[in-house]
């Protein structure tokens, strides 16, 4: 399986579709906000540039991928404005895999153009919003060019699957399941512990080559408490999986040598590959943690379980379907997701299962 051809978000503004769908990122940003204003004040009052750079890594498509480009606007004139100084322009970067929906992303320019203008009554600096495809697992921008990178449920993705989980006879080392599971054995772990570790380490050396001294990250990625058994819940779209398997509806097989491209790291496992890679100090390591239907109360407090499950069920397939449907079919995306519909609240329930969040702000050494 080719990550970078299988991996994206469902295109298009569709009733499955991730612009659509999405309201579980919207929420973290906004919870993340207050990290991001803060390292973008300190950063433009010690580094004054001209003209500030920033990269959104995993940026997506859809109403979120602005989002944080237009936070970060508003920061940048609020602090210029108390420092009494003009504002500077800005240079912002979207980055995601080349399969990504860029298309909606440049339409919504003219209009998002336009509402800066609105909002900040042309007293802000220009704006310039330009994309980057490519793997950030990588290179992506020249020596010392960026001040600022921010990533938002992006790095729990990683480069591909670990060949280790598939023999070179081709027997699946994760029999019956899509990620780490109660099931899978140690060696499941290791496996993807060392290509996390693999993939963080040369991300982190990437961003230490781009971006300036004294420049600053911030980063949002799906962790866990405990990383041997992470109660995630792409081990539950598994379990409806297997069932798919015992009703005869997906070969054995192909459930047998499926997994994720994902790892949801603790903050132990954060902070070891951060101290070896060496290029950056970690300023602040927070985590929070949420029901997996919390976002969907916040936001619509009069919804009954029946239709928490039913968004829940539509936000992770608008996540999931492209990959899942390039092993098993797009002809059992709906049913998989109607039973993932049926049992997935029950199943948090009764593991006590939650989103694990982890922020991770950092700093290029001098």
């Amino acid at each position: 399986m080719e990550v970078e051809q299988v991996l994206h978000m469902n295109g298009g503004d569709g009733k499955t579709s991730y612009a659509n769908h999405s309201l579980l990122q919207r929420a973290v940003i906004s919870t993340v906000k207050p990290i991001v204003d803060a390292t973008i004040e300190e950063l433009s009052s010690t580094l004054f540039p001209e003209c500030l750079k920033i990269a959104d890594l995993g940026c997506s498509s859809g109403p979120n991928t602005l989002l944080v480009v237009s936070d970060i606007i508003a920061n940048i004139q609020n602090t210029f404005r108390k420092l009494n100084l003009p504002p500077p322009s800005l240079q912002a970067f979207l980055n995601d895999l080349p399969r990504n929906d860029f298309n909606t992303v440049f339409r919504s320019l003219p209009g998002f153009y336009n509402k800066l203008d609105e909002e900040h009554e042309n007293k802000s600096g220009p704006c310039f919003i330009a994309a980057m495809p490519g793997s950030f697992y990588g290179r992506l921008f020249p020596d010392n060019s960026l001040h600022f990178v921010h990533s938002s449920y992006a790095l729990m993705w990683i480069s591909e699957v670990p060949k280790g989980l598939v023999t070179k006879g081709g027997e699946g080392l994760n029999k019956g399941n899509i990620y780490i599971a109660k099931t899978s054995s140690p060696a499941v772990f290791n496996e993807y512990f060392e290509q996390f570790k693999r993939d963080f380490t040369i991300f982190l050396r990437s961003r230490a080559q781009e971006l300036v001294p004294g420049g600053s990250m911030v980063l949002t990625t799906m962790g866990s408490i405990n990383s041997k058994d992470p109660l995630c819940i792409w081990e539950f779209v598994g379990l409806k999986l297997h069932d798919m398997v015992l009703d005869g509806l997906i070969e054995e097989e192909k459930l047998d040598t499926f997994n994720l491209p994902y790892y949801a790291p603790t903050t132990d496992e954060v902070k070891e590959v951060i101290e070896a890679e060496g290029s950056f100090t970690l300023q602040n390591l927070e985590v929070f943690r949420n029901d997996w239907d919390s976002y969907i109360k916040q936001a619509n407090c009069g919804f009954d379980k029946n239709a928490r499950a039913a968004v829940l069920s539509t936000d992770i397939r608008a996540v999931g379907e492209p990959i899942l449907a390039s092993q098993f079919g797009e002809e059992a995306m709906d049913d998989l997701f109607r039973r993932f519909e049926e049992d997935v609240l029950d199943h948090m329930e009764k593991e006590k299962c939650q989103f694990i969040n982890l922020v991770i702000s950092l700093t290029k050494k001098r």
